[in-house]
């Protein structure tokens, strides 16, 4: 008990020193000024909640959507049609209105592709992805989405430890189902910030806060696109946010590959917790800071945007700074 407990005191002490240095070289990333070209370049994306697919909303709601879409550039929308059941399978009934709404939304929005977003939270005993049957009924899941219209399908697995192999299994075979022309993309945890800093978070807690550049790539790599989850960051501050952004989104321009459209998962949403604090991540930092990243290229990036999270919690306020701070800086 004595050695174990040594032991975690050790890896304690080594997150603090890690998060007190770290700390300093994330928020001093958050200065200067983003190059001009650093912006908006018309392949962003959307997600979008579950009631545009059991009936809640209707032309009504669209019609007040639409030009905000169309205003932010946004070539992509996922919409959630979820979650799975534990193992694995998804129930139709969940998404009874999904018909109307595709030809109601394509309609309106004849450009902009449309995925269903399916997902469900991976915790012990529960979905569990190195399983073969629960992949299987995963990968049907992804098919039935697509015969049903969707243009592609977004999974959104959490938490998914860093390495996990069964992933990687799950995105090649839902990729044999689904064919090369319906679209394949996820959701992403973040980067580690700083090399190394996953095993002793992982140490302590039992659980993976980070993903290593290398696992990312190997994602991006069976991925049409990938959207980081660049918020519910754990940073106090305003510019420990910003800077904590700055470096994802610079690590996530170096792992996922060019040909793979990259996404910075932008907060529009009110939660206050233990992982987030509202005053900090705000959608006008985080546009900000994604400039910033990427004004670390020698010149843009075609396949690279940001996906806005989420539709039916972004604010007229949040909206507008989404349009000015990433569409239409000045």
């Amino acid at each position: 008990m004595k050695w174990l407990l040594q032991r975690v005191l050790a890896a304690i002490a080594a997150v603090l020193v890690v998060a007190v240095a770290g700390g300093v070289l994330i928020q001093m990333q958050f200065t200067g000024e983003p190059t001009e070209w650093a912006r908006s370049n018309g392949g962003n994306a959307l997600w979008m909640g579950h009631a545009w697919v059991d009936g809640r909303n209707g032309q009504a709601e669209l019609d007040a959507l639409a030009p905000r879409i169309s205003a932010g550039q946004i070539s992509d929308v996922y919409v959630h049609v979820g979650p799975l059941e534990l193992d694995g399978s998804l129930d139709a009934g969940l998404y009874p209105g999904a018909e109307d709404f595709l030809r109601r939304f394509r309609e309106a929005l004849p450009d902009v592709r449309v995925s269903a977003w399916v997902g469900q939270r991976v915790e012990a005993g529960r979905l569990d992805l190195s399983d073969d049957e629960t992949r299987e009924r995963i990968v049907a899941a992804a098919s039935q989405v697509v015969d049903a219209g969707f243009d592609g399908v977004h999974y959104n697995f959490e938490p998914v430890n860093n390495n996990d192999r069964s992933l990687l299994d799950l995105l090649d075979a839902t990729r044999e189902e689904i064919g090369d022309d319906a679209l394949l993309s996820s959701a992403v945890p973040q980067v580690e910030p700083l090399a190394g800093l996953n095993f002793p978070i992982q140490l302590v807690t039992g659980k993976s806060k980070y993903w290593s550049t290398g696992y990312l790539t190997e994602v991006a790599e069976r991925l049409d696109q990938v959207a980081v989850m660049a918020y519910d960051t754990a940073m106090p501050m305003e510019g420990l946010y910003g800077g904590f952004v700055v470096r994802q989104t610079r690590l996530a321009l170096e792992a996922v590959p060019e040909d793979v459209q990259l996404l910075m998962g932008v907060p529009a949403y009110p939660d206050d917790h233990a992982t987030r604090n509202p005053e900090a991540e705000t959608t006008e930092t985080s546009t900000r800071a994604i400039r910033l990243g990427l004004s670390s290229l020698p010149e843009p990036r075609e396949r690279f945007g940001t996906a806005l999270y989420v539709d039916f919690t972004a604010t007229p306020e949040q909206w507008a700074a989404y349009q000015e701070g990433w569409v239409l800086p000045e």
